[in-house]
């Protein structure tokens, strides 16, 4: 039998989610900005979605969490911070809309965007992956491929990379890194297909 959760400890988890998923919709969004990448601008959209409903379901578990008229201060503080992370999370999307609505970036930008050797890819792990299992640190796809893992998209669930992140089956890894690399890392986690 499993102990039950104290409401703080709980409020504090979705916290941390809230700031997790900010931060995540940040980096892609500037990566389908600096990669002019429509699909990576798509995501951060999905993720905005899921962001409010994120905030959503923190302010009313704060908010029914039963704390006492004294304890009001931290509570509120919390309240600010999931309302900083979803500005956070707004801005992320306002980004990641330049290149949705095909505008063009400034010139010195678009040169930038032209000289990058860099790629994005988005690859489901399937069922012969030798990387299913492993965690990112045991996995070196960076040292194998080229490319960073940007974001591990697990059903309808988004992770941050961690180094102890276990890969399973049927998770989409986005990564970023050298054109050259992208086909051994779309080997790597989907070899055969």
């Amino acid at each position: 039998m499993t102990a039950k959760k104290e409401p703080f400890a709980i409020i504090i988890e979705k916290l941390v989610e809230l700031k997790d998923t900010s931060e995540l919709m940040v980096d892609l969004a500037y990566s389908s900005l600096l990669l002019n990448n429509q699909h990576l601008a798509e995501e951060v959209q999905a993720l905005e979605e899921h962001m409010d409903k994120l905030h959503t379901e923190f302010e009313k578990l704060v908010l029914s969490s039963g704390f006492k008229p004294e304890d009001s201060q931290h509570f509120l503080g919390m309240i600010r911070l999931g309302v900083a992370t979803e500005q956070i999370a707004d801005a992320g999307n306002e980004i990641a809309e330049v290149v949705l609505r095909e505008l063009q970036p400034h010139p010195i930008l678009k040169l930038a965007i032209e000289e990058a050797e860099e790629t994005v890819a988005r690859v489901p792990v399937s069922s012969s992956s030798p990387l299913i299992g492993k965690t990112l640190r045991q996995a070196q796809i960076h040292e194998e491929t080229g490319m960073w893992i940007l974001a591990i998209k697990r059903g309808d669930v988004w992770l941050r990379p961690r180094h102890g992140t276990v890969i399973e089956e049927n998770d989409i890894l986005i990564a970023s890194g050298y054109a050259e690399g992208e086909a051994d890392f779309e080997n790597l986690a989907s070899p055969n297909e």
